[in-house]
């Protein structure tokens, strides 16, 4: 009589299912995206929002070599979660993306258009032996050509979602939780960069060891923040002084959090 598999054999290979339908690397690569930084996006009426935190893993780490917020496209954002080689790759497949789409059809990709393409190959990774599903999550925001603000979330598994607001990686629960009580469709992106240094904060807190007071003191070296706006539909990426200034004028509210 033939003796069942053992659960482990089913996450040798990624295309067997599970007997409870799971494919167990997809499950993996989640878990990959749990354990990375936390990125988050706010969908605004006037643009999108996008920040990221990065943190100091070895004294002699240069974080100024280490970006989490990319340009795809001219009016396109995009940040991740997860193993950073991955999503270096996504990212320059969907900067190819949108440069053969203005190439061919003389004007400038949706957002959703970029997001669905790169989410077709972190699918394609999931049904052909040899290879690994892609473990990272990705963030696009952008603005549309007809005006529209999107904000895309992309998964290992190959699906993508539309948010209003959504955070990403190891503070991911926690910024959430923060972002549900305190969104507003019709925030100003001023308000939305105070909302989003606010979630990083908390997350960061909750996912780590450190004392706020010195983490607070020292929060601006540790996040990026960029935005497009529905007025110059121009990817932005805010200056290190400028992130300080903000980080600066939340302490009090940081340290009460």
């Amino acid at each position: 009589m033939a003796m069942a598999a053992p659960p482990s054999a089913y996450d040798r290979a990624i295309t067997i299912f599970s007997p409870d339908g799971e494919l167990y690397q997809v499950r993996y690569a989640f878990e990959a995206v749990r354990k990375g930084w936390t990125s988050l996006g706010i969908m605004t009426t006037n643009g999108v929002l996008l920040a990221a935190e990065k943190r100091k893993t070895m004294q002699l780490l240069d974080l100024d070599g280490i970006e989490k917020i990319y340009k795809a496209d001219d009016h396109i954002g995009v940040t991740f979660a997860g193993m950073g080689s991955d999503g270096r790759v996504l990212i320059d497949y969907a900067r190819l993306v949108a440069v053969r789409y203005r190439l061919t059809y003389g004007e400038p990709p949706t957002t959703e258009y970029v997001t669905r393409a790169v989410a077709d190959v972190e699918q394609v990774y999931t049904q052909h032996g040899g290879v690994r599903p892609f473990g990272v999550a990705l963030l696009f925001g952008g603005v549309d050509p007809d005006g529209s603000v999107r904000l895309f979330r992309t998964e290992p598994g190959g699906q993508y979602f539309s948010y209003y607001a959504v955070a990403i990686g190891l503070g991911a629960d926690v910024a959430n939780s923060y972002l549900e009580k305190v969104y507003r469709k019709d925030l100003s992106l001023d308000d939305a960069m105070k909302y989003a240094v606010i979630a990083l904060f908390k997350g960061r807190i909750a996912s780590s060891d450190e004392k706020k007071e010195d983490l607070a003191q020292e929060f601006g070296k540790y996040i990026e923040l960029s935005y497009i706006d529905v007025k110059e539909r121009m990817f932005t990426k805010l200056r290190q002084d400028a992130i300080a200034g903000l980080v600066k004028e939340l302490r009090d509210q940081l340290l009460a959090s």
